[in-house]
C-alpha cells in the first residue's frame, strides 16, 4: 500500500488508546485518531487527559510499535468560545506528537465564528498542531465552500486546515469542483467511509449515520471513488467506519482489518 493510513476513532471506538495503537499496528495503519475530548458533554470518548498513566502507556504503545497519532478530537467553536478550554488537549498532543485537532464550527454568527477560528490556530500553532476545520451539513459549517471561506477570511493562518469526510461530501451540497478548489496546502488527511448519499436527510438522521451506522466504501451510494480522485494522491487517509450492527460480530482488530481492506480500492493507484 502507498498510502498512509490512519485508524479513526469511530473506527476503534471500544479501545482505550493504548489499545487503538496496538490494534492499528497489528492490522497494517501508520497512525490512529483519538478522541480525547467528547463531542458533546457526557458523550462518548477515550479517557486520556489528567490521567498520567494512560498518558505513559500510551506513550510506551507509540514507541512499541512505530505508529503515531495522526489527529485528536474535537474542538466545537460556539458562540462562547474560549481557545484556553482546551489547553489540557493541547498539551496532551505535544506529548502524544499528534499532527492535528479536529475542529467543528457551530456558532451561527459567521463573523465572530471566523475570528475565533483564527484565535484557535494563533493559540495551536506554538504545539505544532493544525486546526483541521470540517464541515458537515448539520453545523454551522455546512459544505466545503463554507469551510474554504471561513479560512480565508480568518487570514488562511499557516497551521489552519480544511478536513474532508466522506460521508458529510455525500450528504452536503459540496461539488467534486468545490473539493478541487480547495488549496492543497489546507488539506492534511481526508476521512473515509460510504452511506446513502443525498441532501434531504433530517438532522437526527445525520448525526446518527455518522455517530452509529456509517458503511464500507463501496457499500453506499455516495461518490466515494470520485471524491479520492478529486483529492491529492498522497493524501494521508483516516478510515473512518463506525457500523454498531456489524461490529457486534468483529473484534476491534477484526473490524480494522476488515474498514482498511475495504478502503484501499478506491485510494490505491490503479494500474
Amino acid at each position: 500500500m502507498s498510502r498512509i493510513y490512519s485508524l479513526a476513532y469511530l473506527s476503534s471506538h471500544r479501545c482505550t488508546p493504548p489499545e487503538a495503537v496496538r490494534v492499528a499496528a497489528a492490522n497494517g495503519y501508520q497512525h490512529v485518531g483519538l478522541r480525547l475530548w467528547p463531542n458533546a458533554p457526557g458523550a462518548p470518548q477515550q479517557f486520556l487527559l489528567d490521567r498520567p498513566q494512560v498518558l505513559r502507556e500510551t506513550q510506551a504503545a507509540l514507541a512499541d510499535t512505530g505508529v503515531g497519532i495522526f489527529d485528536v478530537e474535537i474542538i466545537r467553536i460556539g458562540a462562547d468560545f474560549n481557545p484556553h478550554t482546551w489547553d489540557a488537549l493541547y498539551d496532551a498532543c505535544a506529548a502524544l506528537k499528534a499532527k492535528a485537532i479536529l475542529v467543528a464550527g457551530d456558532d451561527t454568527d459567521e463573523a465572530r465564528l471566523t475570528q475565533n477560528y483564527a484565535r484557535l490556530c494563533e493559540v495551536m500553532a506554538p504545539y505544532g498542531l493544525s486546526a483541521d476545520l470540517e464541515f458537515m451539513p448539520w453545523t454551522a459549517v455546512k459544505d466545503a465552500n463554507s469551510a474554504l471561506r471561513i479560512v480565508r477570511n480568518a487570514g488562511t493562518p499557516a497551521n489552519a486546515g480544511i478536513l474532508v469526510d466522506a460521508l458529510h461530501f455525500g450528504r452536503s451540497t459540496s461539488t467534486l469542483d468545490d473539493i478541487r478548489a480547495i488549496p492543497r496546502q489546507l488539506l492534511h488527511y481526508a476521512q473515509i467511509c460510504d452511506a446513502a448519499a443525498g441532501t434531504h436527510f433530517s438532522t437526527e438522521q445525520l448525526i446518527h449515520t455518522a455517530r452509529c451506522e456509517r458503511l464500507l466504501p463501496g457499500d453506499g451510494s455516495i461518490d466515494v471513488q470520485g471524491l479520492f480522485d478529486a483529492l491529492p494522491a498522497d493524501l494521508p487517509i483516516s478510515v473512518e467506519v463506525v457500523n454498531f450492527e456489524r461490529e457486534k460480530t468483529a473484534t476491534p482488530g477484526e473490524w480494522a482489518a476488515i474498514c482498511l481492506a475495504a478502503s484501499g480500492p478506491f485510494v490505491e493507484p490503479r494500474a
